[in-house]
């Protein structure tokens, strides 16, 4: 679906059709909409391809006055232990006179600068308006974070309470989408420094200091995702020998309960095969004796705590 923006009175407001200074945003857009782009815009079919594949890193590249940017943005999905946080590849294609977004499904990012909840943005400044984006997506990363950290917290302290497959299968989900935001930080924090040298984009003054705060939030989220991660890392790993050392308590316990119910057994298999001279072959005889060996044994156990 394609839509129009340009800043009118100093706010985002939506538009009927495309015209200069205008940002065009294409969320799922379909192939008739994107031959019709490239028709209008003279814009490299490869762009689009790169754009809409979801595996595609970030990257910029620049051909025949045209340039495309794509970095990834966080995305949260549902899934059944809980929500997800994952990534998703955004294009952002700088025509001569407009800016293109291509985005493979609807993300709040978008609909951010689509509702007009970004202030100060200026859709004509086509480097300014692709710097906002990606300050918008850093943060909106920093704002995960914190909710991946709350979550994180949460499940631990109900797995202090129960070892439940459902909190370990969480903390899995928790760590694969730290996972995922270090390597797309990582990747955004590349692209960046490639725009920061000003040979593929051009930049002003004022480009250069948004530029400069972008890449300190990025850094912010690299070593937030990396400190976040290490600590559930290590979370994983000590619970990994709580279960372990339960589970050994566990054995330790059936073996010595093993042990002494076999007292009885034993005792009671001697009287009953008829061996000659065993004392006192009454029935009272080998039940007290089998008890007084378990109560022995347990007092044993006991002090080698193996029970």
């Amino acid at each position: 679906m394609l839509s129009y923006y340009k800043t009118i009175d100093g706010r985002i407001q939506r538009i009927e059709t495309s015209e200069p200074g205008c940002w065009i945003s294409c969320v799922s857009p379909g192939d008739g909409e994107i031959s019709g782009l490239i028709r209008d815009f003279s814009i490299e079919p490869d762009f689009f391809r790169a754009a809409m594949d979801e595996e595609e890193s970030s990257h910029i590249d620049s051909e025949d006055g045209n340039t495309l940017i794509v970095i990834d943005i966080p995305s949260v999905e549902k899934s059944e232990s809980g929500l997800v946080y994952t990534t998703m590849p955004l294009g952002i294609i700088m025509t001569e006179k407009n800016v293109i977004t291509v985005v493979t499904r609807p993300n709040p990012l978008i609909d951010e600068f689509a509702g007009g909840a970004v202030k100060g943005v200026q859709t004509n400044l086509k480097t300014r308006f692709m710097l906002y984006l990606l300050l918008r997506a850093t943060a909106r990363y920093l704002q995960h974070l914190k909710q991946i950290d709350k979550i994180s917290s949460a499940v631990e302290h109900e797995l202090r309470k129960s070892m439940k497959n459902s909190e370990l299968i969480q903390l899995l989900d928790i760590q694969k989408s730290l996972v995922y935001f270090s390597s797309s930080l990582k990747g955004n924090e590349i692209t960046l420094q490639k725009i920061m040298r000003g040979r593929t984009v051009k930049l002003y003054e004022e480009d250069q200091d948004l530029l400069e705060d972008v890449l300190i939030e990025v850094k912010q989220a690299i070593e937030m995702s990396s400190i976040y991660l290490n600590i559930l890392s290590g979370t994983m790993d000590a619970f990994a020998s709580v279960i372990s050392n339960n589970l050994n308590i566990v054995m330790k316990i059936l073996a010595s309960i093993t042990l002494i119910i076999s007292i009885p057994t034993v005792i009671s298999g001697l009287y009953g095969m008829n061996v000659p001279d065993l004392p006192m072959p009454v029935f009272w005889f080998p039940t007290v004796l089998s008890l007084v060996c378990m109560v022995i044994a347990w007092f044993v156990l006991r002090k080698k705590e193996m029970m």
